[in-house]
């Protein structure tokens, strides 16, 4: 059963002055099947928790570990095979590519294992269909609504099956409806795959929607009181 183990994990960064320090010993796990919402205000540091996890960033001090293997003990490579294969990201921007259409946006994962076979390819239409834009396949991003478009980033975040999905601030860019059916979304696929999610919010509305929510507070993970 997969499982993720954040072990006091720290981030500081160099000024000119004195380090910044932007997390402090920072711990919790999470299994296969579960979600977590961290909420806090801009700049406590959500997002850096998120590229840590993500392992986009290595941490100052603590450890990241999956299924008991500290990630920064990986070397480049499997560092990236990991990060491709096992961890799914959703950005509040979706970054999906301009020059694609919505179908090559979700396969650009599965290109890192090299040509593409039939089989991924009906495994992109199925994603599209779970997310309900088996019509929109063929367009170009700039021809989808934002949550088309966030549609589209969650199908491509789950193209590889991964056992982490990581949401920062998925639903920020999208007015109260949309946002919902978006959270709607992440929750069920998430809860269908019994894979682990955590988000990183604003939103109380959306954090009221996982199973467990912490709070960043002067760098630190806290009991959060939504």
């Amino acid at each position: 059963m997969p499982r993720l183990v954040v072990e006091n994990v720290a981030k500081e960064f160099s000024t000119r002055a004195e380090p910044l320090v932007v997390l402090r010993g920072i711990s919790f796990e999470l299994e296969s099947g579960q979600n977590l919402a961290i909420v806090g205000p801009s700049g406590s540091g959500k997002s850096t928790l998120l590229n840590l996890i993500g392992t986009l960033e290595p941490p100052s001090s603590g450890r990241v570990s999956l299924d008991d293997v500290d990630l920064a003990t990986l070397g480049p490579a499997d560092l990236a095979a990991t990060r491709n294969r096992r961890i799914g990201f959703v950005f509040q921007d979706h970054c999906l590519l301009p020059q694609c259409s919505v179908l090559e946006n979700v396969l650009v994962p599965a290109l890192a294992a090299g040509p593409l076979a039939t089989e991924r390819i009906d495994q992109a239409r199925l994603l599209l269909d779970r997310v309900g834009l088996t019509h929109r396949a063929d367009h170009r991003p700039a021809e989808l609504s934002g949550g088309e478009k966030q549609r589209a980033a969650l199908a491509r975040a789950l193209i590889n099956g991964p056992d982490l999905v990581l949401a920062d601030e998925p639903t920020g860019n999208l007015d109260r409806t949309t946002a919902e059916r978006v959270a709607d979304l992440l929750v069920e696929l998430q809860e269908q795959d019994a894979s682990m999610l955590i988000v990183v919010t604003h939103s109380r509305r959306l954090a009221a929607r996982m199973g467990r929510r912490r709070e960043l507070d002067e760098g630190r993970l806290v009991e959060s009181d939504s």
